[in-house]
């Protein structure tokens, strides 16, 4: 198991046995199938997870959207509060069709540059910002930039999700080399960062579902894969 999982799954454990639920402000968030031989079972298949940061985007995220519909595949998007607003109805069919929906703080802010006080009402406005457009309070939060503050984990009953492959799709915004970075890279249980916000990067996105598909792999939301 890698370090970044290992981190993720104390931090569900943690989660999981903390007393209560915190609504945000003071309480918030291998056997073979008999039918088609040859196949493997949702069970054998290797589970990997497809995450979105810095959405939702106008164009964008719907575009990406359409791509995973079409393949019958789930993600995870972290949501960043202020790009909400105007945007409500990507957000509620991101939920529609089945994807997590986790926070990415109200402005991607670092955490661990604020005081403590700041980053918890960072990462708690940013949810309610989800919970106003779903009626659902989200579980989940990436830290911007990954620098998550560790006293956050005694005040905020959510759960802080790293990755393990990065596609660096927004420094490269080259489909062909996001696509091959990611699939040269991608192990089992592996949680894999991208944006929706750039073109080439919804299009990396579909070529590497594509590919790893084909390669035998089980797309998931980070719930199925840490939970599970």
């Amino acid at each position: 198991m890698s370090k970044n999982k290992t981190w993720l799954c104390l931090a569900v454990l943690l989660v999981l046995t903390a007393v209560g639920a915190l609504k945000y402000g003071t309480e918030s968030v291998g056997k073979m199938d008999i039918q088609t031989a040859g196949e493997l079972s949702d069970e054998e298949h290797p589970k990997i997870a497809l995450t979105f940061d810095d959405g939702p985007h106008a164009v964008y995220t719907p575009k990406l959207l359409d791509g995973l519909k079409k393949r019958g595949i789930h993600a995870t998007f972290f949501l960043i509060g202020k790009n909400i607003e105007g945007n409500e109805d990507i957000v509620k069919r991101i939920q529609d069709e089945g994807h997590l929906i986790g926070s990415h703080t109200y402005n991607h802010v670092q955490l661990n540059k604020l005081s403590e006080s700041k980053a918890r009402d960072e990462v708690l406005k940013g949810c309610n910002k989800i919970y106003e457009t779903t009626g659902t309070y989200s579980s989940f939060v990436r830290p911007p930039y990954g620098a998550w503050k560790k006293n956050l984990d005694f005040c905020i009953t959510m759960i802080p999700v790293s990755w393990n492959v990065d596609s660096l799709d927004w420094k490269t915004q080259n489909t062909e080399k996001i696509v091959k970075r990611v699939v040269k890279d991608v192990e089992e249980g592996d949680i894999i960062l991208m944006h929706d916000i750039f073109d080439t990067s919804v299009e990396a996105a579909l070529q590497i579902a594509d590919t790893l598909t084909e390669e035998g792999y089980q797309f998931v939301t980070v719930d199925e894969l840490l939970l599970e």
